[in-house]
């Protein structure tokens, strides 16, 4: 069920047909009070004596409108509502008025009908209440000029008159008021709602983005700590497997691989420290130039033979895309010291206007099948690098052929915003 909101204070503005504005029960209740004491206290000391059946008659039918008006409350609050009940309601209550004024012998029962542009109001609106106020104090002007000669300078009727057109416009404007302050009311607990409701899924969203934020955190460690120590241990465990073949065989190249196998010991510390300070926001300079050229060093201990070829300056690139770019290196020299039995792998880093790519090519036995078909691979290390590569808006894309080597190619762009 819904309800049309309109704005605060608006001079016309209409009550929804299923969801009509509630009256205000004290006011009519009051008015029944006053009229029945009225009636009965004149029934008592008036001096012309009134038949008891008019008198039982009289507060019967008050006691009928209070009983009609806690009907219409419960109904309001517990159903819908719409036009013919609410005019049926109304046509109830002014039969009901009607009753009364014919047994009280008081005359104060005229003031009821003041309650017919009021309770209309709620019921049906502004105009129809000014409507059938008019009507009211229409037929009151009727009935003087019908059964009073001379009415229009008679002071009592001039006084009735004035005193019910005066009730009529304190009735309608009442009504115009606890109209606007529920409408008001129904608007705020609306607004609380959708706050309520705003405020609940902003918090499953900062839930969402702090399980999200967890979880990429989660990846990028996970590659971190496959391309760089995974790296690096698989060069010392084949390095101390060089020393131990030819420990009796060649001694300096023996001391040789061990001393690369210290120094790729040292790198997988320096990458765990590295790896810290950037948790910790204290990230050092990265020179991919630099760490390239130490790791094709250590990594040229003669098979494969490594070369490696430098254009431009990566002036303007990002640490995260520099970084980017030697994971993949380091996860493509893995791969072809320990699965493509390459005799010659060749490096080749371009830095452009736009973008950086880096070129790693084996002569190895490549990969079989559907493995190497599309550039796609299995394997954590080349799909960590799609994910890293991903984030950064650059592709990694991968041609093998069985037994004609694997050539592994990864752009990034160019930082937005660096300098020349």
């Amino acid at each position: 069920m819904t309800a049309t909101v309109h704005p605060l204070g608006a001079p016309h503005a209409r009550v929804a047909e299923d969801r009509p504005a509630r009256p205000v029960p004290w006011v009519s209740s009051v008015l029944y009070a006053a009229v029945l004491f009225a009636g009965v206290y004149y029934d008592i000391v008036g001096d012309d004596p009134q038949h008891p059946a008019r008198t039982a008659g009289f507060i019967a039918a008050v006691a009928a409108l209070f009983a009609l008006d806690a009907a219409e409350a419960h109904w309001c609050r517990t159903a819908a509502r719409h036009r013919a009940v609410s005019a049926a309601v109304l046509a109830l209550r002014v039969g009901l008025f009607l009753t009364v004024a014919a047994c009280d012998s008081a005359g104060l029962s005229r003031a009821l009908f003041v309650l017919v542009p009021f309770t209309a109001y709620f019921a049906f609106g502004r105009r129809a209440s000014l409507a059938l106020g008019a009507g009211c104090a229409g037929a009151l002007l009727g009935r003087y000029a019908l059964t009073v000669d001379g009415w229009y300078a008679d002071a009592g009727a001039i006084s009735d008159l004035l005193m019910f057109g005066l009730g009529l416009v304190l009735a309608v404007s009442m009504a115009a008021v606890a109209t606007g302050e529920q409408e008001a009311r129904r608007s705020l607990e609306s607004t609380v709602r959708e706050l309520t409701s705003s405020h609940r899924q902003l918090r499953e969203y900062a839930a969402r983005v702090a399980e999200l934020s967890t979880a990429q955190e989660r990846n990028r460690l996970a590659r971190d700590i496959h391309d760089s120590l995974g790296h690096h241990l698989t060069a010392i465990a084949v390095q101390l497997e060089k020393a131990d073949a030819f420990r009796a065989l060649d001694a300096a190249a023996a001391d040789r691989a061990v001393a690369d196998a210290r120094w790729s010991a040292a790198r997988a510390l320096d990458e765990v420290r590295r790896s810290v300070r950037a948790l910790r926001a204290e990230a050092d300079p990265f020179s991919l130039s630099t760490a390239l050229t130490d790791l094709v060093h250590h990594t040229d201990t003669g098979r494969p033979r490594v070369t490696l070829t430098i254009t431009g300056a990566e002036t303007g690139y990002g640490a995260d895309r520099l970084t980017a770019l030697y994971r993949a290196a380091q996860e493509a020299l893995t791969n072809a010291r320990r699965h493509a039995d390459a005799r010659h792998v060749t490096v080749s880093l371009e830095y452009g206007p736009s973008a950086a790519r880096l070129t790693v090519a084996d002569d190895g036995r490549g990969l079989p099948g559907p493995a190497a078909a599309g550039g796609r691979a299995p394997g954590v290390g080349l799909r960590g690098l799609r994910e890293r590569l991903q984030l950064l808006g650059g592709a990694v894309h991968m041609e093998s052929e069985a037994g004609a080597g694997t050539t592994l190619t990864v752009t990034v762009p160019r930082t937005p915003g660096g300098g020349p």
